[in-house]
């Protein structure tokens, strides 16, 4: 069980913290479980967590509240769990920087798959690349080291990058100045096909508009091109 990955649930629900809990489990993981954002700090201050389920209603403060102070800090998984039909709570979800999202009430085996292919990304990324993947990218003054996971700005900081934004940026740097549809975005990065009202992908893009090109209006790294999806710009030298 030492390899097995360490989920946090976060949920105010005992019986879904319990029935979910076991579950994982059964499946092969490691479960810690929280009622509130008090619990889920003291177990972030105890724990390794590899990945974080985020009830989006919570007593006191809630989910997003959370996913907010996370982000600041910190890019572990989150994968948040929504109401279902609360679509505009989602997109709020996923703009505070969450991975993924599951409505309620939600099959755990769907879940379990999220959580798998969110950390396979994870896990991807920590294994040793193929040479291709292991050089540094530049772009625009950008550095961007895939095997560190690492994105240099153009005055030398690092830039904070979540795994949805990195896979995103990474899709972008393999396929340059090539129009790119929504559905292969979701592709590169997610691994599923787009839903009909799937934003996803246009909120990622809106995030990582904003590490990478924050005062550019419009936008000049990464367009949006009418009908077609996002085109990213500048050439990418390897090294």
């Amino acid at each position: 069980m030492d390899n097995s990955p360490h989920i946090l649930i976060v949920d105010d629900d005992r019986e879904i913290r319990g029935l979910l809990g076991r579950f994982l489990e059964k499946h092969g993981c490691r479960v810690t479980t929280a009622p509130d954002g008090r619990a889920m700090r003291a177990a972030l201050a105890d724990w390794k967590i590899d990945l974080i389920v985020l009830d989006l209603m919570l007593p006191g403060e809630d989910g997003l509240t959370l996913c907010r102070e996370l982000r600041a800090h910190s890019a572990i998984p989150i994968i948040m769990l929504t109401a279902m039909g609360e679509e505009t709570d989602r997109i709020v979800g996923l703009e505070m920087g969450a991975d993924d999202y599951m409505p309620k009430p939600f099959n755990p085996r769907e879940l379990l798959a999220r959580i798998k292919a969110v950390l396979r990304r994870g896990g991807e990324r920590a294994e040793a690349p193929p040479v291709e993947d292991g050089q540094a990218m530049r772009f625009a003054g950008w550095i961007l080291n895939p095997a560190r996971r690492r994105l240099q700005s153009p005055e030398g900081a690092a830039v904070s990058l979540t795994a949805g934004e990195f896979e995103l940026l990474m899709a972008f740097v393999k396929h340059p100045q090539r129009v790119l549809s929504r559905d292969q975005l979701l592709d590169f990065t997610r691994g599923r096909s787009a839903g009909p009202f799937d934003r996803s992908i246009d909120i990622q893009v809106s995030r990582l508009r904003r590490k990478i090109e924050p005062d550019s209006d419009p936008p000049e790294l990464i367009q949006t091109v009418r009908g077609g999806g996002y085109l990213f710009t500048p050439a990418v030298d390897r090294s």
